[in-house]
Formats: C-alpha cells, structure tokens, sequence
C-alpha cells in the first residue's frame, strides 16, 4: 500500500505576486496573481488570458449573453516580478534566520516577502 502525501508542490509563484508574462499571446505584459492551481502548475493572472464564453438563456439565467473571464497559464510561462525594483527576477529559496524556507532574488540576494 502507499502513502499518500499531504505535501503542497513549493512553486516560485504565490496568490497576489505580480508577474511578467513570457509567452502567448499576452506576452510582456504584467499582472496580479489571483488564484494557483498546484496539482495543475498554472495560475490565473488579473487581465491576462481573456476567455469569451457564449451562455444561452435558461430558466435559471435568463439574461445569457457573452461572458469574459480570465483563463488559466503555465506557472513555467510566469516571472516574479520584485516589489523593490520593479523588474523581473528569477528566484531561488533559502533559510532565513528564523529557520523557515523564504524565497530570494538570485540577482541582488534580497528576501522577497
């Protein structure tokens, strides 16, 4: 039998970073992290990835219509951007003083909260 593992995936991505977009369609743009989906390596991006959806009219919705919503990207296709600086970093995780695992800028070696 096997163990199964409570263990959450650790991703250079956390809800409410903003991030630099690398490819697709929306690439070079910037935006607010809204939600991760772990299991599935990808994230939804406030603005990025637009998805038109078409609703008919039912009895529980009436109104239908066309609905946009954010759709889903690969967290691989996602850069940290720093609070700091601005600019787009790629990131790295140490322990800090108080033995938890932070994340840190490979580039000036600051601790990214």
């Amino acid at each position: 039998m096997e163990r199964k593992s409570n263990k959450q995936q650790k991703l250079h991505i956390r809800k409410g970073d903003t991030v630099k977009i690398l490819a697709g369609d929306d690439k070079a743009k910037t935006g607010k992290v809204l939600e991760i989906i772990a299991d599935k390596n990808r994230a939804i991006v406030e603005g990025i990835n637009i998805i038109t959806k078409h609703q008919k009219p039912s009895a529980g919705k009436p109104e239908g219509g066309i609905k946009k919503t954010e759709g889903t990207i690969h967290i691989s296709n996602l850069m940290l951007i720093e609070p700091g600086t601005g600019k787009a970093v790629r990131t790295g995780r140490k322990v800090d003083a108080k033995g938890k695992l932070q994340r840190f800028s490979k580039k000036t070696g600051e601790l990214i909260k």
